[in-house]
């Protein structure tokens, strides 16, 4: 009996000894194995074997990228502006033994240097700067980060900022003055419209004097023919009728007594107080130095 009992357990501790000799590593992780309190080596997802007693299992490492939660805080920017702000990070462990055995507690100290730089990042902006310019402040963060992670053999992958959000009081200020930019941009292009709508009607009557302008030049040149011509005529008249008083035709002399009797009567006549015109018996003669012109004219075209 004593024999077999002592068979059983050392057969059950040679089960146990190779139950704790075995480790299965599952896919995404990667654990440390430590020899007496000692770093040896990594066990990659898969079936391992350690020596038990000997060898333990020292830590065990995430390696799928996680994303890490940054509890809000408050913030003063460069203009003396207090904004709420959290963001979001990602994060990936590419090198297990030194976020195993180069920081204590990986996870707390990834929140506060993320924390921390974000204070740095977006305390050193203007309020106006931190709200229009996220992701400028995503790529300063991110750089910064994961720059002081590299030792911790974690590469970080992005940072984001959720949220930035001024005090009540400051964004109702910020409504107004949007307010008044809007306002302001209406009235300058309403006052632009205005010009461009005078500059278009200057335009118009420039073109429209200059128009009136020509066409009283041109009837200035026609006028100005028209009366070259008559000036033409009368002087050829002159010079028939002197022709004729020269070879003695004492018609000819009759001719500029009747225009001159008929020039006076057309004034006589145009006159506005003329209600009745009186005509002296001497308008007889008229009508007989117009009946000489006549026979005068006849001659002329004759030898014509």
């Amino acid at each position: 009996m004593g024999f077999e009992f002592t068979a059983l357990a050392f057969v059950l501790l040679i089960a146990v000894l190779i139950a704790t000799g075995v480790r299965m590593i599952p896919q995404g992780y990667h654990y440390t194995v430590e020899r007496f309190g000692k770093y040896t080596r990594t066990l990659s997802p898969g079936l391992h074997v350690i020596i038990p007693m000997i060898d333990g299992i020292g830590k065990k490492l995430n390696m799928m990228e996680q994303v890490l939660d940054i509890s809000p805080q408050e913030i003063i920017s460069s203009d003396n502006a207090q904004v709420t702000t959290d963001a979001v990070c990602f994060y990936q462990v590419q090198d297990a033994v030194k976020a195993s055995y180069e920081v204590n507690d990986l996870y707390r100290a990834m929140q506060n240097l993320v924390m921390t730089n974000i204070r740095a990042v977006l305390g050193s902006m203007e309020l106006d700067e931190m709200l229009s310019n996220r992701d400028r402040i995503n790529t300063l963060l991110l750089a910064k980060v994961d720059e002081a992670t590299d030792p911790w053999g974690v590469k970080v992958t992005r940072i984001e900022i959720r949220d930035i959000a001024p005090p009540q009081d400051l964004v109702d200020s910020m409504a107004r003055q949007m307010k008044a930019e809007r306002e302001k941009r209406a009235q300058i292009l309403e006052a632009e419209g205005a010009r461009e709508a005078a500059v278009k009607v200057a335009e118009g009557e420039k073109q429209a004097q200059i128009l009136k302008a020509e066409g009283q030049l041109e009837a200035a040149k026609r006028e100005a023919e028209a009366r070259e011509r008559l000036a033409e005529a009368e002087a050829r008249a002159t010079e028939v009728v002197s022709q004729a008083i020269s070879s003695g035709d004492s018609r000819a002399i009759n001719y500029f007594v009747a225009q001159k009797y008929v020039d006076a009567l057309q004034s006589v006549a145009a006159a506005d107080n003329s209600k009745v015109i009186m005509m002296p018996l001497e308008a007889s003669s008229v009508i007989g130095s117009l009946a000489g012109i006549k026979e005068l004219v006849g001659e002329m075209k004759t030898p014509q």
